[in-house]
């Protein structure tokens, strides 16, 4: 993927010039998962963009793959441009991912 997708992401994350959607505020109560541990995966030196939807209908968005400094796992969907916003965000789970990183088929 194109790194400089990530590093335009981390930026943003890195000046706090982003926001959480309606529906990601509502995961991640759901799903335990703290801003703290959205920032730090994307963040850090070892996140991926795994997935790019360019032609998202809201606007276009990726698929962050990152693990915690405390090595929880953790998917972060997010929009890049013009704005970032953190949409979503989960614990991939292993019988939908192989590594964590690609989708194993069948799955939506």
């Amino acid at each position: 993927m194109d790194k400089r997708l990530l590093e335009g992401i981390q930026s943003k994350i890195k000046q706090r010039d982003y926001y959480f959607t309606l529906h990601a505020g509502e995961r991640l109560i759901e799903r335990h998962i703290s801003v703290r541990e959205i920032e730090e995966v994307i963040s850090s030196d070892s996140a991926e963009v795994i997935e790019d939807y360019p032609e998202d209908l809201r606007s276009p968005s990726c698929l962050i793959f990152g693990i915690t400094e405390a090595g929880r796992l953790l998917h972060i969907q997010c929009t890049y441009s013009p704005n970032v916003a953190v949409v979503t965000a989960y614990e991939p789970k292993p019988e939908e991912w192989i590594e964590w990183r690609i989708r194993r088929r069948g799955k939506a």
